[in-house]
């Protein structure tokens, strides 16, 4: 083991004098609450920046730090791109919006609300209609540890089969699917797509969809060529899992497109 020290990451300076992200650390509800919509909103910036996008499809959902039995989530039918803090709803577990003047998607309301509330410890989560994610999906099987990124998810993610290829809308849809979340960070649902839950941020939980999805994408590309992937040994893949499939480095990772999208789209805050 790494001897750390007072760091939580080998990714921290170890010189405290240098420039670096750093988490928000308040007790205050509202600071808290203006700190996760408004990386919501980056989050939702992030995946049209990374194509995630597809029609009205999509939902990311962060709980409120004062009332955790309701969620922040983007709006019906608004582009990832066209997201803003002025258009952020507030749901509850029921599908009602309690806050904002637009409407909740019934898939995302219907699946997110269900696992939030059998989890309380989730605070967030992402799902989109993903090009490699779906087509990967369609298989209803694990993601193996052929690379160092896919690693990240190595034991920690699971392969749902129940209510497979079945759109969500009808509510109690999600009752069957919200189980298969416990203990992990990642689910594959079979003919349907990717969802990813964090413990820890939205940030960590749209950077580990962005990264399922690049895994995804890897795992179809390497089987297309036609070679054999070598599989990277569990005790090696559990070590690089420790360290860069942390909730902390995905946090650290989203920073760097979260910065840039607070520097060239500063209408996210309107």
């Amino acid at each position: 083991m790494l001897d750390l020290g007072d760091r939580i990451s080998v990714y921290q300076p170890e010189q405290a004098d240098r420039k670096f992200p750093q988490e928000l650390n308040t007790n205050d509800p509202e600071k808290l609450r203006e700190h996760r919509k408004s990386h919501l909103v980056g989050a939702c910036r992030a995946f049209a920046k990374w194509g995630l996008d597809y029609g009205f499809a999509g939902h990311l959902t962060i709980r409120d730090p004062e009332h955790p039995e309701l969620y922040w989530t983007n709006p019906m039918a608004v582009h990832f791109a066209e997201v803003r803090l002025s258009n952020l709803i507030l749901v509850d577990h029921d599908g009602q919006v309690v806050e904002g003047d637009y409407a909740v998607n019934q898939a995302g309301f219907v699946l997110h609300a269900a696992v939030h509330a059998e989890h309380p410890d989730i605070l967030a989560m992402c799902h989109a209609h993903t090009l490699y994610g779906t087509a990967y999906a369609s298989q209803g099987r694990p993601l193996a540890p052929i690379t160092q990124d896919a690693c990240q998810f190595f034991e920690d993610h699971a392969v749902i089969r129940e209510e497979s290829g079945q759109v969500a809308v009808e509510r109690g849809a999600g009752a069957s699917i919200a189980p298969a979340f416990k203990g992990v960070r990642a689910a594959i649902h079979q003919n349907h797509g990717l969802f990813t839950v964090n413990r820890h941020s939205i940030d960590a939980a749209a950077f580990m969809f962005m990264a399922l999805e690049r895994c995804c994408q890897q795992q179809l590309m390497v089987e297309a060529s036609g070679c054999e992937p070598i599989e990277i040994p569990a005790d090696k893949a559990r070590y690089s899992r420790e360290h860069v499939g942390s909730d902390y480095t995905a946090w650290l990772s989203f920073q760097t497109d979260y910065d840039h999208l607070v520097r060239t789209q500063p209408d996210m805050f309107d």
